[in-house]
């Protein structure tokens, strides 16, 4: 597939099933995009889908069938659109493109390589974390639960979260957070990483509750 120059091929990419609930078309949208006018479509569509698929099979499906519906709050980004929120990072918050490549930049990869980020809201989630500003219970859940996931970044507003798969697999995973741990007190930084004590075993205990009350 060439990269799209008409509104007729761009429908198509759009079309295209990543997996059994998610199409391409939910994954461009970007505000950056919208407001700069730069169209957010990738230059090589085949491996943004390659990387855009591992990413909705192997990882946000799982967390959709076992906690309901995702919403997709941003995802992929041209290297365009990524730039030029790099370029004005105190507005934007984009990282440079080459540390977002088989990131949000699903069609390039990171050395030898792909990968893919979205940003996304778990929306049974939200009365539980309005209630009691816990994100740790969704994060440890999916630490649990989703063995695909590298890593994932937590934010404030809905605690909405970039999760990322990368074909790498020796890729360090990580659990990071820009809100404070309410277990521990702890401000921003990592919930967990590997080599750190908490990283192996269970973590029922953060998450029972928020479950019993989905169920």
């Amino acid at each position: 597939m060439k990269k799209p120059e008409t509104v007729k091929s761009l429908e198509e990419l759009g079309r295209v099933k990543l997996s059994k609930s998610f199409f391409m078309r939910e994954f461009l949208y970007s505000e950056i995009s919208q407001i700069e006018k730069i169209p957010n479509i990738p230059d090589d569509p085949e491996l943004a889908i390659a990387a855009g698929k591992n990413l909705c099979e192997h990882v946000l499906e799982p967390i959709q069938d076992a906690l309901g519906r995702i919403s997709i709050r941003s995802a992929y980004r041209s290297c365009e659109v990524n730039a030029k929120g790099a370029e004005n990072k105190n507005q934007y918050n984009c990282a440079a493109n080459e540390k977002n490549y088989a990131g949000h930049i699903w069609d390039r990869k990171d050395g030898e390589f792909m990968g893919a980020t979205a940003c996304v809201i778990v929306t049974s989630f939200i009365p539980y974390y309005d209630r009691t500003k816990d994100w740790t219970a969704l994060a440890w859940w999916i630490h649990d639960h989703i063995e695909a996931y590298a890593n994932m970044t937590f934010f404030p507003k809905y605690a909405a979260f970039n999760i990322t798969w990368h074909e790498n697999p020796n890729y360090p995973k990580y659990i990071y957070s820009y809100m404070e741990d309410p277990h521990t007190g702890k401000s921003s930084g990592y919930l967990t990483r590997e080599g750190m004590d908490n990283f192996s075993g269970s973590h029922q205990q953060f998450y029972q509750e928020f479950i019993n009350q989905i169920k």
